[in-house]
């Protein structure tokens, strides 16, 4: 038997079945495409434990009144069918309606609620990635493209920043507990600078174990700071959450982690050229202030104080011997003008008390009693020169003087003479 023909019969023996013919199945809707160019729906449906193919085709979608997406409880009629090229077995839905909100959805959201009401999302509590890691932790598997893709892109931009792999298992039974062992082993026993928790797409159960709280209060709790770079870019996990950076895929985390080695090339050239420009500013500005200075200490540098100071001090002896000669030629004028008035005013003193002098001459030549002297007239006196006024007076006196005009002669009084 042919593959062909075992999918034939798989085919057959399935549309014999009236139960596969028309069927209702309830589950939660997981990884949903919508196919723009054709309008067919693609997801699966899941419970706790399988998962079914899904497709609806575009006649069946524009009659539906829901539209699902990730995580919703819905009740899918329809009939079940092999798809021969892939021997796959799907269900072919022809309508659907909400059963409520699915049992992972609902842990996602519970768990979500919890972890953000202890503060494991605070975004004040985001620290910054290194500028320029100098080494790189990853913690995905080994096997995984998410691997291959950070490796591809780490390679092309920086490939100088070493890089530790803790492989992990990003799928199944315990992948959570790897992932969160992997994150402690990395701060515990290397001396990373960034962690890198990584996985490729797929669906909502294949990426369930990034939304475990152990691999949430792992990253939570990690010292050196975690991106997180799960699935694609519409998924976003707990660990998502809780990491210090969220990154769309993989690749796009080890582009935010590597930096691109051009970049810091061009970067480092701008700052050269920013710290040239600013260096040669800050000459500029200490060459003007030491010109200023030189300027201010050279006023008031002792020379040219000194020299001020005597130019100065000539200038004050000029003014001086100015003022002095002026006050001497003043002193000089006024001594000239008060001599002139001093020699008037003496002459018309002189010549009034040489007026009044002739006229007191004459008076006292007038009242002059040797005046008299001249005309005849004699003035007696006694001895020691006391005027005699009377001749009783004379009569007591022996020796006596007898005055005229041309002068005196002495004269005794004989006894007995009256």
């Amino acid at each position: 038997m042919t593959v062909s023909e075992l999918n034939l019969a798989v085919d057959e023996a399935i549309r014999r079945d009236p139960r596969l013919q028309d069927v209702t199945v309830r589950g939660e809707v997981s990884g949903f495409k919508h196919h723009i160019a054709s309008g067919h729906w693609y997801f699966s449906l899941k419970d706790t434990e399988s998962a079914v193919n899904c497709v609806m085709f575009r006649q069946n979608t524009l009659t539906s009144g829901l539209r699902p997406k990730d995580g919703d409880s819905v009740i899918v009629t329809g009939y079940v069918k092999l798809y021969s090229r892939t021997g796959a077995c799907q269900l072919y839905a022809t309508g659907m309606r909400s059963a409520g909100i699915g049992d992972l959805y609902q842990r996602y959201e519970e768990l979500k609620r919890k972890l953000n009401a202890e503060g494991l999302f605070d975004q004040r509590l985001k620290r910054p990635l290194p500028l320029v890691p100098g080494k790189v932790a990853i913690v995905t598997s080994r096997s995984g493209a998410a691997l291959h893709d950070i490796l591809n892109v780490s390679g092309a931009r920086n490939p100088a920043i070493p890089i530790i792999l803790i492989p992990a298992a990003v799928q199944g039974t315990g992948a959570a507990e790897e992932i969160a062992r992997g994150i402690s082993m990395a701060n515990r026993y290397t001396d990373a600078d960034v962690i890198i928790v990584a996985r490729g797409g797929g669906s909502a159960e294949d990426l369930w174990c990034f939304n475990e709280e152990i691999v949430a209060r792992a990253v939570a709790e990690s010292r050196i700071p975690v991106v997180s770079g799960v699935g694609h870019e519409i998924d976003v996990s707990i660990c998502d959450l809780a990491a210090d950076v969220r990154a769309a895929t993989p690749s796009n985390a080890a582009e935010i982690v590597f930096p691109d080695r051009k970049e810091l090339a061009e970067r480092i050239h701008l700052v050269r050229m920013g710290l040239r420009h600013a260096e040669n500013n800050r000459l500029r500005d200490a060459e003007r202030k030491t010109v200023e200075i030189r300027a201010r200490l050279s006023n008031v540098s002792p020379d040219k104080q000194i020299n001020r100071l005597a130019h100065l001090a000539g200038l004050n002896r000029e003014r001086l011997m100015n003022a002095i000669n002026r006050i001497i030629e003043n002193r000089i004028s006024t001594l000239k003008n008060d001599r002139n008035r001093l020699g008037k005013a003496a002459v018309h003193r002189f010549e009034r008390e040489k007026a009044r002098t002739a006229l007191c001459r004459e008076h006292l030549k007038a009242l002059n009693p040797l005046g008299v002297l001249e005309r005849g007239y004699t003035l007696v006196y006694t001895a020691d020169g006391r005027m005699v006024k009377t001749a009783s007076e004379a009569v007591l006196e022996t020796r006596m003087q007898i005055s005229f005009a041309d002068g005196r002669v002495p004269v005794t009084r004989k006894e007995g003479a009256t």
